[in-house]
């Protein structure tokens, strides 16, 4: 265009008061780029003189110093600073000699700091009583564990005199089964705080059953098991007192915050969408506008899960259930908004494709005679001469007119409406008024853009005024925001109607232009309808926020106490409920069940497998039923402990008894005493994870971990000449710059394996020069050797870890590469087959108002594509021989994933809210069923080759079928339909299938098609059709990304390939 438009502001409601307002607004970009660095550090290097120099330094201590207090005011400040005191007080009981003998005589005093490090004080309330639970039931069971092993050894070895057998016992169901256990505990739940809860129950049962002589010598003793209950009740005492006392955080306070944080930051990505398609901007939708405040609501989102899951012990424990369930109501129902915003922005996005697309085609001449095209390809249709001459333009900018006054009306036409004669502001437009796709974008923005504007601004400023307080405060909601926001939605529909009425009306004054030409102007109105249906649909999703937010209003106004999940049966009798089968009380339309947050893809199906194992008997039906059956059960046997976990935990099982039988052998038991093998058994518990990369990753950390550790024992003992003051300062030292290694940097796997190095070195040598009950002459007795304690657990660390990686590349190795192209394959088939059942398909069954996905099932997709991240994350420590995972090319895959699940919410949208179809409506789907049918199943067979090309790592040809080419056939039979044209001839079927009698014409003739009896056609009858094609071009535009990145991984065949040798 020759000029840029200012978008004049439209009628706006204020959504506290529910006025109508003309003040002036705009939608400003939100700050994402935080502050910035203001007056910091200078350089030495710049400066010249020694006074300079001098100055320069001053001013760097002064900084540092600031930004050091600074930061120890800071919320990780606070946390760096609870968990290194907490240390200090759990380290005194090794130091300070009454504590020490509070609990006894034997070694293991050290073990207080290293609960204290696993249960770190830095965490909410609600997250510290799962802490401490988690840590009562983890030494128990070691207690459990300990005392049965001690018990077999009694009775077996000593009293049966059957001394090996005891050994063989215990190896087998206390190290193997024992550990194995906790091994399938930790992979089943994958919960961090049980993984560290697992750690410390590894650590009771191996001090007992290998390392104390109790077991072997056939003698119960319970020193060491008081000792264990003592210890574990002063560590949990330390960490729960410091977590109350020292600057506590509550989970639902942080769940409040986080929920401001949400609301906010969706109005900021409801601005900036609409603040893109409005001004043309393209930039808004990429990496510099909603990509960045996406990015930062799924960091907050998150943690907003985080602090949900852990405030339900709050919440519980003060008994406040129902505010809970409100608070998880109202969280999905941001999830929900969120996912309405992807749908939101996969609408955007077809503006810029589409216009794009048009003009990537060429030009045409507007004054050109109609041409009868059977069947144009629109991918590549042309688009009509530009103002400019050469250069092409998509979309002149529109920007907001922030200075104007709200008495004066801007002129509604674009600039070349403008220049017109004054008749054509009433709609007396010339045939050749709209010369090219973009002005019908920019007539549509300036007949809709100042009402879509106001809407947008009513939802924001809502969303931007979150009324979240502090648990128990008053959940002030305005009571006027559901009014306002109906009226806005009433007054953006009409202004929605009357805009697209004028824009068919418009596009129709001219039908001498060539079909081709017709379509994209067609299209290009479907793609504003779409874009407008889809923001409505938002602020139907905003009413049921508001209803969330209501509800969650009474519950705490309602301020009732219950402890209901007390009532153990109450869970009983649902047991007995649930096995009553009653056809009235099942639903009719029952949710697909959702990924677990901490759950791992699993990959192939169940159904999928069991498929598998039996088609081979289904294809000999004379083999013997008998041995048919006996097989299946003794395969569903198998399949069931070929599970992940209890692979996993079965793993874990036969790797403790490989290395603890060690333990047990006599002539190998001094060995094991000498190099501290517990220590190594502990770093095999450890290291060993689910997939072979997380282990990689572990066992760094660990062992890098543990030379650090080392090193600062070596060092503080050469400092303190073992004296316990400075011992105890300087561990507190060591364990705040690990505390902030936790904290701030967010490494807390190398924080634990650095204190834990640190304390079974440095306060077990204090320990031993205490004169404590252990065999430790090879150390050094009372005059610890501290490079030979270092130096014993370095190696026996090493060891373990060794061991780890060993057992979960040898046996049953589960590779994260492996499990993520299994869970893209299985997504990608779903994905196909939910697209298969055609989204418009079901608005023909008995008039249905429902949408083509099940519910839960766009939820389900999302988590299940978020937890492949996880998998994409630890594929890259994975090391092969055929080189480094492919995380970047893999990573854009996942991204075209995303915007592929955009999509599918987008056409859920308008399939959901589209209401009773019209006649002519009907007759568009039932003439155009074939066609659409032919689309669906063509998708869901590109997905299919995708997905299996991922998952063998085969080549794609070129022969893979193309979805443009299928979709072009459905805009051709549109467009003959509308012309009266069909595929031999003037007579339009009106069948479903194309075949029988009826006629087909323009808007406002008569059609007869079966079943309808005598219909017209209405031009916006078009309009869902078109949307259809639209949301499947971005699916089609998005599948050739994936398929391209497939290429440049695995390459492509041609006919010339010579593939049997």
């Amino acid at each position: 265009m020759t000029g840029r438009q200012k978008l004049r502001n439209g009628t706006w409601i204020i959504p506290g008061t529910g006025e109508r307002s003309q003040r002036q607004f705009t939608l400003r970009a939100p700050n994402l780029d935080g502050p910035g660095d203001g007056d910091g550090m200078r350089s030495l290097l710049e400066q010249e003189t020694m006074g300079e120099k001098l100055r320069v330094l001053t001013h760097n201590a002064r900084v540092g110093a600031y930004d050091a207090w600074v930061w120890l005011k800071s919320e990780k400040g606070k946390g760096t600073l609870k968990c290194s005191v907490a240390y200090l007080f759990a380290s005194l009981w090794t130091f300070y000699p009454p504590f020490a003998r509070f609990l006894g005589p034997m070694d293991g005093k050290h073990i207080v700091a290293t609960i204290t490090v696993y249960f770190h004080p830095w965490r909410t309330t609600g997250s510290q009583i799962e802490a401490v639970a988690i840590a009562v039931v983890a030494v128990l069971y070691a207690m459990l564990v300990g005392t049965l092993s001690m018990l077999t050894s009694v009775v077996v070895g000593s009293s049966w005199h059957q001394v090996k057998l005891s050994y063989a016992l215990i190896l087998l169901i206390f190290i193997g089964g024992g550990l194995g256990f906790i091994g399938w505990v930790k992979q089943k739940l994958n919960n961090p705080l049980v993984s560290v809860g697992v750690s410390i129950a590894s650590i009771g049962i191996i001090t007992i059953v290998t390392k104390e002589n109790s077991v072997h010598s056939g003698v119960f003793s319970n020193q060491k098991i008081v000792q264990s209950l003592k210890i574990l009740l002063i560590a949990t005492t330390i960490t729960t007192i410091v977590n109350l006392l020292l600057w506590p955080v509550s989970a639902r306070i942080a769940l409040r915050n986080t929920m401001r944080k949400a609301s906010v930051s969706l109005g900021d990505m409801l601005s900036t969408v609409a603040r893109g398609f409005l001004s043309g901007a393209e930039d808004n939708l990429g990496c510099g506008g909603f990509a960045k405040s996406a990015a930062a609501y799924n960091v907050i989102m998150t943690t907003m899960n985080k602090n949900l899951r852990e405030s339900k012990y709050e919440y519980y424990f003060v008994g406040r259930e129902e505010v809970y369930k409100n608070d998880k109501a109202l969280v999905r129902s941001m999830e929900r908004l969120a996912q309405s915003l992807g749908g939101l922005r996969s609408a955007a996005n077809t503006k810029f494709e589409l216009l794009e697309e048009k003009t990537n085609g060429g030009t045409f001449s507007g004054n050109m005679s109609p041409t009868k095209i059977n069947s144009p390809t629109l991918g590549r249709s042309t688009s009509g001469p530009l103002k400019s001459g050469s250069k092409i333009d998509l979309l002149s900018s529109i920007d907001e007119a922030p200075d104007e006054r709200s008495d004066v009306e801007d002129d509604p036409l674009p600039t070349l409406f403008r220049e017109a004669p004054p008749s054509l502001a009433s709609g007396g437009l010339p045939p050749d008024a709209l010369r090219t796709p973009s002005e019908i974008f920019e007539l549509f923005i300036t007949r809709l853009g100042p009402s879509m504007k106001s809407l947008v601004h009513t939802l924001s400023q809502i969303l931007q005024d979150p009324p979240f307080g502090a648990p128990g405060s008053p959940i002030t909601v305005n009571e006027q925001y559901k009014q306002s926001v109906e009226e806005a939605l009433s007054l953006f529909n009409s202004a929605r109607a009357k805009a697209l009425e004028e824009l068919y009306r418009i596009i129709e004054l001219d039908r001498s232009r060539p079909e081709n030409v017709q379509a994209d102007y067609e299209e290009v109105a479907a793609a504003c309808g779409h874009f407008s249906f889809t923001l409505l649909s938002l602020g139907d999703e905003m009413q049921r926020y508001l209803d969330s937010l209501d509800d969650l209003e009474y519950a705490t106004e309602q301020n009732r106490r219950s402890w209901n999940f007390l009532k153990f049966w109450n869970y009983i009798q649902l047991r007995n409920k649930q096995a009553i089968q009653d056809p009235e009380q099942d639903p009719f339309i029952k949710p697909v069940k959702s990924l677990r947050r901490s759950a791992l893809p699993k990959g192939i199906p169940d159904d999928m497998m069991k498929r598998r194992d039996s088609f081979s008997w289904d294809a000999a039906p004379q083999a013997s039923q008998f041995l048919r059956n006996t097989s299946q059960r003794l395969l569903k046997l198998g399949r069931f402990l070929a599970t992940d976990d209890i692979r996993f935990g079965l793993k874990v099982g036969i790797g403790a008894i490989l290395y603890a039988m060690f333990a047990f052998i006599p002539q190998t038991r001094p060995i094991y005493q000498h190099w501290r093998g517990e220590w190594g058994l502990l770093s095999f518990m450890i290291v060993c994870s689910m997939t072979v990369g997380a282990a990689n990753t572990t066992g760094f950390s660990r062992w890098f971990g543990t030379l650090v550790g080392a090193a600062f024992v070596l060092l503080n003992w050469w400092i303190s000449g073992g004296d316990a003051i400075p011992l105890a300062i300087l561990g507190w030292l060591v364990s705040f710059g690990s505390f902030y290694l936790m904290v701030d940097r967010g490494n807390a796997p190398l924080c634990r394996f650095i204190l834990l190095s640190y304390n079974v070195s440095s306060l077990y040598a204090y320990s031993l020069s205490q004169q404590v009950e252990d065999d430790d002459d090879d150390e050094g007795g009372i005059h610890p050797i501290i490079k030979t304690i270092a130096w014993h657990r370095v190696v026996a660390v090493s060891m373990g870890i060794l061991w780890g990686l060993i057992i979960c590349r040898v046996i049953w190795p589960l590779s994260a590469r492996r499990k993520f192209k299994e869970g893209l394959c299985v997504l990608y088939l779903q994905m196909g087959l939910i697209w298969k059942r055609g989204p418009l398909a079901i608005l023909l069954r008995n008039d249905s108002t429902g949408t083509y996905m099940k519910v839960g099932e766009q939820e389900a997709m999302q988590r299940y594509a978020n937890q492949l991240q996880t998998l994409r994350s630890a594929a890259t420590s994975e090391y092969e021989l055929r080189g480094p995972f492919p995380a970047e090319a893999y990573g854009r895959i996942q991204a075209s994933t995303q915007r592929l699940l955009d999509a599918f919410h987008a056409m859920s949208l308008v399939t959901q809210k589209h209401g009773r179809l019209s006649t002519g409506e009907k007759a568009l789907l039932y003439h155009t069923a074939e066609e659409r049918s032919q689309l669906c199943a063509r998708t869901c067979h590109v997905f299919q080759v995708l997905a299996s090309s991922i998952m063998l790592e085969y080549p794609l040809t070129d022969a893979i079928p193309s979805v443009e080419g299928t979709r072009d056939k459905l805009l051709g039979k549109i467009f003959r339909f509308r012309k009266g044209y069909d595929d031999g001839g003037e007579e339009s079927t009106g069948e479903p299938n194309g075949n029988g009698n009826g006629k087909s014409a323009m808007m406002g003739t008569v059609t007869k098609v079966p079943n309808l009896g005598t219909v017209t056609i209405e031009e916006t009858d078009y309009a869902l059709l078109y949307a259809y094609a639209l949301v499947t071009g971005q699916v089609a535009k998005e599948l050739k990304n994936v398929e391209k990145e497939i290429e440049g991984l695995f390459g492509r065949l041609d006919e010339d390939a010579l593939l049997l040798q």
